[in-house]
């Protein structure tokens, strides 16, 4: 990376959260286990072919910029570009985020050539996306695939029928796609296979480089987010989600007790606090 180095924020902290079912949560996952009445208000924050799509609580709507502000804030999260920017989130809009899971780095909402070509180099060692993509068409079965998807010609996903879903397909495709230089995570309905080097924790270290932050906090839910989660100083992660589910745990990251959009409340509180 040529890059040069950019003057570093006020912040000296940095904040690299995932978004879905971490800060954001669609209507079948916001997890309201109070009666209606007492139901937290809700701000939209995305929406797509014109219908509300992903909410925040407006706790967590009057947190976001008080966040941003005491963090260098990094969304970061496996959506690609074109699904990042249908999030509005409250507060001035972010200098860097991180979409397709590292493969691009948005430097005021555009990615970055030089990350593009040093995420490249770092891919030729695994196995072709096309490889990939042929063995999932192969082994998926009609009965419960629903969609076949390729994200920025990077990695693949299955929307699938998760009633349907053997139990066993998940692990048999990790199996398989570990010596091929792949990683497989199930994530509610969608099944990705990423190529091994393209981590979140690359990109945002990464951008540590570029702010100069001597700290850096971490939030997410997903095994994608695990290794962002490993790189960071300290981190959260929600009471629901597939680290949640598998037990995975770290030293200095957190397990919080909430599930739902009230985790992501939960998150913003303990990254304001650790600010």
């Amino acid at each position: 990376m040529t890059t040069r180095t950019e003057s570093p924020r006020t912040a000296s902290t940095l904040f690299a959260s995932d978004l879905d079912r971490t800060l954001i949560y669609s209507a079948a996952a916001l997890n309201l286990t109070v009666p209606d009445h007492q139901a937290p208000r809700l701000l939209c924050v995305e929406v797509y072919q014109q219908r509300p799509l992903s909410y925040v609580t407006e706790t967590a709507a009057g947190l976001l910029p008080q966040v941003a502000d005491a963090t260098v804030f990094v969304p970061t999260t496996t959506r690609t570009r074109e699904q990042y920017h249908r999030i509005h989130l409250p507060g001035p809009p972010a200098r860097y985020a991180v979409c397709a899971n590292g493969g691009h780095l948005l430097v005021d909402g555009v990615s970055d050539p030089d990350w593009q070509t040093h995420v490249r180099r770092n891919l030729s060692d695994c196995a072709p996306l096309a490889q990939i993509r042929d063995h999932l068409r192969r082994t998926a079965d009609p009965a419960w695939l629903l969609k076949e998807r390729v994200a920025e010609d990077l990695f693949a996903y299955l929307v699938v029928d998760r009633a349907e879903l053997p139990d066993t397909w998940v692990k048999e495709l990790a199996d398989w796609a570990g010596p091929h230089g792949w990683t497989v995570s199930l994530q509610g309905r969608k099944i990705y296979a990423v190529p091994r080097p393209l981590t979140k924790s690359a990109a945002i270290a990464e951008v540590v480089r570029r702010t100069g932050a001597t700290r850096t906090l971490a939030a997410g839910d997903s095994l994608l987010d695990a290794d962002l989660l490993d790189h960071a100083d300290a981190g959260w992660r929600p009471g629901h989600g597939e680290l949640a589910d598998t037990g995975w745990h770290a030293p200095h990251v957190t397990a919080l007790p909430e599930r739902g959009v009230a985790a992501g409340e939960r998150v913003l509180r303990e990254a304001l606090r650790a600010a």
